[in-house]
């Protein structure tokens, strides 16, 4: 786990993350699920599989839980630098893994930005939301970070360094929610004696807000599907990334992303 990207990559040809891309490569297997470290899977997974016509960087997506069910975001730390042709391919990509996972035509997409008008943001935002609103998508247009929560929009879109520290933070905020939540009920026997009778509420609250059923960062825009398990991921969450590898499996979301890149540059 600590080791360099480049020693995986290079040093390490028959680790189980190197012998897993090559099975998916052969046909061998139809998608590979990995625990391991995140930046040696996205490297060996590109360079195994190589990326999809039109796709210039690949990204990781993950499902984020909403007040009304969930939303997909990405990109989530892949690519930290990005230019908006870069942000439209996440939109296009974010738009067609919601499609197939979730058998939703037209997912709503939305570019995260600090304000809903289309003059704000930095340059490369603009832009971005510029080819966006020309992609034939279903563009939502800008939304705000606590959009994202709300589920405004089925797909957020973002750089890769926006979408970590939105990630990070946010499990940072539900840590310390659950922690000072548990510090309360047990104050006193009074709030103990509360924490009994609301515990039919606080169990439904628990496994709404699950993170291990939302378990499973797909890497987008190879050719091949390869999902990304958290590292302390247990049976259920696990369980939970090989059920999301299985679905776009079946529904063959790299050959729907190749399908939309191809109608994408026929249209330029």
């Amino acid at each position: 786990m600590d080791e360099p990207i480049a020693t995986a990559l290079r040093g390490k040809k028959d680790s189980s993350m190197r012998v897993a891309a090559e099975l998916v490569k052969a046909g061998a297997a139809q998608a590979a699920v990995s625990a391991g470290n995140t930046g040696a899977l996205m490297a060996i997974s590109r360079f195994v599989l190589k990326t999809l016509p039109g796709i210039d960087r690949p990204a990781i997506a993950s499902i984020v839980p909403t007040l009304h069910g969930y939303t997909y975001m990405l990109d989530l730390g892949a690519n930290v630098d990005c230019q908006p042709e870069h942000l439209l391919q996440f939109g296009i990509m974010g738009s067609m893994l919601f499609s197939a996972l979730e058998h939703k035509e037209m997912p709503s997409v939305g570019l995260l930005n600090i304000g809903e008008e289309e003059i704000k943001g930095n340059e490369v935002v603009r832009r971005a939301g510029e080819l966006l609103r020309e992609s034939g998508l279903n563009f939502y247009g800008n939304v705000e970070g606590d959009d994202i929560y709300k589920g405004t929009v089925d797909v957020v879109v973002c750089d890769g360094f926006v979408g970590n520290v939105t990630l990070k933070a946010s499990e940072g905020v539900a840590r310390m929610m659950s922690a000072a939540l548990r510090e309360e009920l047990g104050r006193n026997l009074l709030t103990r004696l509360a924490a009994v009778i609301a515990l039919p509420v606080l169990n439904a609250f628990k496994r709404r807000f699950d993170p291990r059923r939302y378990n499973g960062a797909s890497l987008l825009g190879l050719k091949g599907i390869v999902v990304k398990s958290h590292g302390s991921a247990d049976v259920l969450a696990f369980l939970c990334a090989l059920e999301r590898a299985a679905e776009a499996a079946r529904n063959k979301l790299p050959e729907q992303i190749a399908a939309r890149m191809a109608l994408k540059a026929a249209m330029i």
